[in-house]
């Protein structure tokens, strides 16, 4: 499988500026193969450290901050060899070792020729704790689910990948791609974008594997709140991560409490949500009161929405069987076009470095799916599970803040195309967001 972020660990490798690198992401979302590929590829060795098969390694950043005699240890112990710059060192499974995460910080000073790499899932619960963490010592990447982009790859239609890579012009998709792309972003929907989810499809073509691997992931994560260090949130965080399904269902995607318990109150159920969020199962979107700068200034923290960190999980958590959607567009509308709001939503989130905001105004009721921040522009959008759309919302927003818009942007099953002001892009080139973004605002000042 060919992962984008190989190359901005190549970056990492290179950079002058390099500092012991931390790997967040959730767990099974391929964080250690990825490290493990990188090592083998760019590296003469790799020397491995799992914490949690291995719990008597700790022991080693215990006795001592000297950089030199961990490692000493560590080889001995293990039997693999470690050279400064010739070989990758790789902690996995740290997030319950704050020692080594500690350690970390002696590497940065004082051992800037080894090139040490750490993974862990519930890593950012982990590092949200207050124990001394190195702060300024390390760099951080964040590894999320597959995108569709990498999904074409792995399933082996590289001409497909090729052809979005390049588009370069706002202007309609032959049907030639067109077609295609629309009926492998279905398959994507499904599978969504968990390594080993995408690698039952595309290796074996085994839908009834690819449900169990779903479901083992999602059985992982429901094991992974049991670590919660308060027993009475346990449920709580349960009953919060099982209400996605019925919170995306309804037509004001907007959370609600009682949505997850009749009676719920948010007090109750604030730190379960918040623990999912910060282990990014979940992404947390909050509403808006006008499109300024800084993003954060205009949230209304009451208002907010959640989605989940995969569109298949999602499907999966939610038991939409696949063989309902071999018809027509019925995967994108089903259950309120979730399934389609959750896929932008987690595309956006990797190609922009603010969080993306939604904004609702009541009677009459209008609603922006998504307000993102491109440099310092913001740019409403809109996500239709169908073709041939109207922006009634989009519509009214320009009118509110006309000197705030300069594109508004509609994802849907229409083709490319600039019409006005409103860019049109087909689901399936929602990886590509960040760059048509940047044509169309070239094409609207010529």
């Amino acid at each position: 499988m060919e992962r984008s972020i190989i190359k901005e660990l190549v970056k990492w490798k290179n950079s002058p500026y390099r500092k012991p690198l931390i790997i967040k992401g959730v767990r099974q979302v391929g964080k250690t193969w990825i490290l493990k590929e990188f090592g083998r590829r760019y590296y003469e060795n790799t020397a491995y450290f799992n914490f949690d098969e291995n719990e008597e390694y700790k022991q080693f950043f215990e006795t001592t901050k000297d950089v030199e005699r961990i490692l000493q240890n560590l080889m001995l112990a293990s039997g693999q060899k470690i050279l400064p710059e010739k070989t990758l060192i790789i902690f996995d499974e740290v997030q319950d070792c704050p020692k080594v995460i500690n350690s970390l910080k002696y590497f940065c000073e004082n051992a800037p020729l080894y090139h040490v790499a750490c993974a862990g899932s519930l890593l950012g619960i982990a590092l949200a704790k207050p124990s001394s963490f190195p702060v300024g010592k390390v760099n951080f990447m964040q590894i999320d689910p597959m995108t569709f982009s990498e999904f074409l790859l792995a399933n082996g239609d590289d001409n497909l990948a090729a052809y979005l890579e390049q588009v370069d012009k706002i202007e309609p998709i032959p049907d030639a791609f067109f077609n295609p792309l629309y009926e492998k972003l279905k398959m994507y929907y499904v599978t969504g974008g968990m390594p080993e989810s995408v690698r039952m499809w595309t290796e074996a073509r085994d839908v009834s594997a690819m449900q169990e691997v779903l479901s083992d992931i999602i059985g992982a994560y429901e094991r992974d709140f049991a670590k919660h260090p308060n027993p009475t949130e346990f449920s709580k965080i349960s009953m919060v991560w099982k209400s996605v399904p019925s919170q995306l269902a309804r037509e004001n995607k907007k959370f609600i409490y009682k949505v997850v318990k009749e009676g719920a109150r948010a007090r109750e159920y604030e730190d379960a949500l918040q623990w999912l969020v910060d282990a990014r199962l979940l992404h947390k979107i909050y509403r808006s009161t006008a499109p300024g700068l800084p993003v954060a200034a205009y949230d209304d923290l009451s208002a907010f929405k959640i989605y989940l960190v995969d569109v298949g999980l999602l499907r999966r958590l939610a038991q939409l069987a696949p063989t309902a959607f071999g018809e027509g567009n019925r995967l994108f509308t089903e259950f309120k076009g979730a399934l389609t709001e959750n896929f932008v939503l987690q595309t956006l989130v990797t190609q922009f470095e603010v969080i993306p905001r939604y904004w609702t105004q009541n009677n009459p009721p209008y609603e922006v799916d998504f307000l993102i921040q491109r440099e310092n522009d913001i740019f409403p959008v809109e996500v239709k599970s169908e073709a041939n759309t109207t922006s009634k919302s989009l519509k009214k927003f320009k009118e509110l803040f006309p000197d705030k818009v300069k594109l508004r942007v509609r994802f849907s099953l229409d083709n490319l195309k600039l019409d006005d002001d409103v860019l049109n892009i087909p689901l399936f080139m929602a990886d590509q967001a960040d760059q048509l973004i940047g044509l169309a605002l070239k094409q609207l000042h010529k």
